[in-house]
């Protein structure tokens, strides 16, 4: 996300130290000790897809920058952006089915950023692979139990972070479609959980303060979702709603003064506020 604010803001204040950091960590030589790493046959799970998606974001970013540091990095970062893509090809195919949990391994985050990834830079394979396996595993979703959530300890909405990824894999008149199959009672305000910010009540325990970022990834679902609506749906005005309450609540505690929010938020907050509101 530090790439993402300087290619948005490169006249950040902080650009010369976030400059500084990233010329140190993203050299060929660090990268090729992180490539080594992940090609060992024990590391076929590690990070999987969570680390996964944010490097490809990171090499998304990079890749649609224009600065001549930035075009650096992205050469310096390919050799590990090729090994990850290549366990996207190699893993998909063997999973049968997908992973809905609310946290790290959720499948449909880490096929939503690669995905974007995929597009932006033409890699053809990996975009028509990963469209596939999104239809196979959620185009059937019907009356999603959505009222299930949020779980104790959630930082994705597994129903939204699912309508989130096929708003980049179906058509749109597909997707408005199968979306309201999806959820087909979310245009009467149900369920009331999923609409209104989860509560939050502790911000020093690791994983209650997970709910924060609950609030800030369903905002930024909520917004691309309506955006994928047309104008007139009556979904796209309450999504357009509940992603501004969302954001208002979190935002507010994205910098709350302890390590266990504190160390992460700020990355959800960039790409919240970064994503367009509809």
């Amino acid at each position: 996300m530090l790439v993402r604010l300087l290619r948005l803001f490169p006249n950040l204040p902080e650009a010369p130290e976030i400059r500084k950091l990233l010329g140190a960590n993203l050299t060929a030589e660090n990268i090729a000790v992180e490539a080594a790493y992940l090609k060992q046959p024990n590391r076929q799970s590690f990070e999987r897809t969570y680390g996964w998606a944010w490097l490809l974001k990171l090499a998304e970013e990079l890749y649609l920058w224009d600065d001549r540091d930035g075009k650096t990095w992205s050469r310096n970062l390919q050799p590990l952006i090729d090994v990850l893509v290549n366990q996207y090809l190699s893993f998909l195919p063997k999973q049968t089915y997908p992973i809905r949990t609310g946290v790290h391994p959720n499948t449909a985050f880490g096929l939503a950023f690669a995905t974007d990834y995929a597009k932006t830079v033409g890699n053809d394979k990996l975009r028509n692979l990963i469209a596939g396996s999104s239809r196979a595993y959620f185009a059937k979703d019907v009356n999603y139990p959505v009222s299930w959530e949020p779980g104790g300890e959630d930082f994705f909405s597994p129903a939204l972070v699912e309508a989130d990824l096929m708003r980049r894999v179906l058509k749109r008149a597909e997707f408005r479609r199968w979306f309201y199959r999806f959820l087909p009672e979310l245009t009467r305000g149900a369920p009331k959980t999923l609409l209104r910010p989860a509560v939050v009540t502790d911000r020093t325990d690791p994983k209650l303060v997970h709910l924060d970022g609950l609030n800030l990834s369903r905002a930024w679902c909520m917004r691309s979702i309506a955006t994928a609506l047309p104008r007139n749906d009556p979904a796209r005005k309450l999504l357009a709603e509940s992603a501004r309450l969302h954001a208002r609540d979190a935002l507010a505690h994205v910098a709350s003064g302890d390590y266990a929010g504190e160390h992460w938020l700020a990355s959800f907050a960039v790409y919240l506020l970064s994503t367009p509101e509809p």
